[in-house]
């Protein structure tokens, strides 16, 4: 039996249940004191809305299967427009702008679009560069069209109040393809099905016990697109998502005050960043439920900074998972702060919790090869560290037209699913836990061991001074010579005696004793979507030199 489903039937549902909640609360402008002036739409607007426009979208010719390129920033527009999409059954491609130009427009040519959704700016670049959209045939603008031809926004939304009748898609029909950034290697097109997307949103209600009355802030763009469907109050913070480490702390306590926001998805660089304020200046936020910090590991001490703004029985989440597969493992501050914390910074790792909802979760033997078939061989006991696979239904099964990835990331099941390698090694403890030890590719193998990232620069970020360290390798596979750069949080006055700490505490832990160089490093870089993940790529490149290979 043929089984449809699509994700704007929940849209539709939620506006049958809160016709008048506000879907979408977006900061439009400030008034002469400096106060918040909010533009906002109910959840019977953003249907209606939504309705109209994709009358408008089939008109044109984007239809059910449409691959479409869509460059809108949060707001109204984008949340009419994604949704409009759905309902006609065309595919968003997505592509994180802060990826950069360069590799932004190779996803995009990758994705062979048929049609091209975005706001001005984005019809500057495609005109500037329009070898990369060759496959395009329809274009809309959403604003003022100046000197390129398409449609508008407005010259789409039909004069009609009457529902659209949605598109019968499939749980195994494509929905949307969003590109992974590549921090971690070449940038992919995830393809996410209906199906996909209707189990990751009943695991992220089940897990997080998302309530009807729910304010959430989401400071990650895509995480606001399931706001709507989970009956959320999406309220766009005020911020460049493009660099959270650098948002003003004021902006993002002002939008929580302001609307009673209850739940706040925040990356681990702006959890220290607001967290550090918030501390400093003696802040509460007593409206928060709860706060999902993801993208990149999130050390204790920053939880723990960022715990003393919340009140009662709120927590910080701290969910595991990838573009792929999201969220897949779980935990919470409060078993973190009371028993995790303690070990992570012994070098155990970094606890990322246990499987969430029926999520299953396998860690099999280190392997930089395909697998076709994860048997008893493979799988790892307890307390053995290897690399981390799952397989659940909000798993993606492929990526867009690459083959070779889909080989190296994606293990066949016998009940016609999938198991996603992670790319991540960790290890399964006596309680169910997993614990987190680094990305498979960062381990760094000598003539006598293998050294895994997390566990060994743990013992470095017990310094005092030291605010993050990186374990790098230099040399060739498999007698590599490990190296750690050091990025102080204080600045040093004399880096002799600091490196000879460093090199003491080294010697003085069995992960860390073969460990005979140190640089100290001004500001490591990081990814441009979370501002979190270490380009340690960068760093054994820099590693190589320094130690002259």
């Amino acid at each position: 039996m043929t089984i449809y489903t699509n994700i704007s039937l929940g849209l539709k549902k939620t506006q049958e249940k809160h016709p008048h909640k506000r879907a979408v609360v977006y900061p439009f402008s400030r008034d002469k004191k400096g106060r918040v002036l909010y533009s906002q739409m109910t959840f019977t607007q953003l249907e209606r809305e939504s309705d109209k426009l994709a009358f408008g979208l089939e008109r044109i010719g984007i239809i059910r299967g449409t691959r479409t390129i869509l460059m809108v920033p949060p707001g109204m527009e984008f949340f009419i427009t994604i949704f409009a999409m759905f309902k006609v059954g065309a595919v968003p491609v997505v592509v994180d702008p802060g990826m950069g130009i360069g590799r932004m427009l190779q996803c995009l040519k990758q994705g062979k679009p048929r049609a091209f959704i975005g706001i001005e700016k984005a019809h500057v670049l495609r005109k500037m560069k329009p070898g990369f959209f060759k496959s395009v045939k329809h274009w809309v603008t959403i604003g003022r069209r100046w000197f390129w031809g398409g449609y508008t926004l407005d010259q789409l939304m039909a004069d009609t109040n009457g529902p659209y009748p949605k598109a019968h898609t499939t749980r195994d029909e494509t929905a949307a393809i969003v590109f992974t950034t590549g921090s971690t290697g070449p940038a992919k097109g995830v393809v996410y099905t209906h199906g996909n997307f209707d189990a990751q949103i009943k695991q992220i209600r089940d897990h997080f016990q998302i309530e009807p009355d729910e304010i959430d802030l989401p400071t990650f763009p895509l995480f606001a697109l399931f706001d709507p469907v989970l009956g959320m109050t999406a309220v766009i913070p005020d911020m460049d998502p493009t660099k959270p480490a650098l948002v003003d702390p004021k902006k993002i306590i002002e939008a929580v005050e302001n609307q009673g926001v209850t739940n706040m998805f925040a990356s681990p660089a702006l959890l220290n960043r607001v967290g550090k304020f918030g501390r400093d200046n003696n802040i509460k936020l007593p409206s928060l439920r709860r706060v999902v910090s993801a993208g990149a590991p999130v050390t204790p001490a920053n939880i723990e900074q960022f715990s003393t703004m919340l009140s009662g029985h709120a927590q910080i989440h701290t969910p595991y998972g990838a573009t792929e597969s999201v969220p897949v493992i779980s935990i919470a501050s409060n078993e973190i702060l009371a028993e995790t914390k303690k070990l992570s910074e012994q070098g155990y790792g970094m606890c990322i919790g246990r499987p969430i909802c029926n999520t299953k979760v396998e860690i099999i033997k280190i392997n930089d090869d395909p697998i076709t078939q994860l048997h008893d061989k493979l799988k790892l006991p307890e307390k053995q560290v290897g690399e981390i696979t799952v397989k659940a239904d909000l798993v993606t099964e492929h990526y867009f037209n690459n083959r070779e990835a889909d080989l190296f990331a994606k293990i066949p099941d016998p009940d016609g699913k999938v198991w996603h390698r992670m790319g991540d090694l960790g290890w399964k403890d006596s309680k169910g836990r997993i614990w987190f030890c680094g990305r498979k590719n960062h381990r760094v193998v000598t003539k006598q061991e293998t050294l895994f990232t997390i566990p060994v620069e743990a013992i470095f970020n017990n310094h005092e001074k030291v605010f993050r360290s990186a374990l790098a390798g230099a040399g060739p596979k498999n007698m590599q010579i490990p190296v750690v750069f050091i990025e102080p949080c204080v600045k040093i006055k004399d880096r002799k005696a600091f490196l000879k700490e460093l090199s003491d505490l080294a010697k003085s832990n069995p992960l860390t004793s073969g460990i005979d160089h140190i640089f100290i490093e001004k500001a490591f870089p990081v990814d441009i979507r979370h501002n979190s993940k270490i380009f340690r790529e960068k760093l054994a490149v820099k590693a190589k030199r320094k130690l002259k290979f």
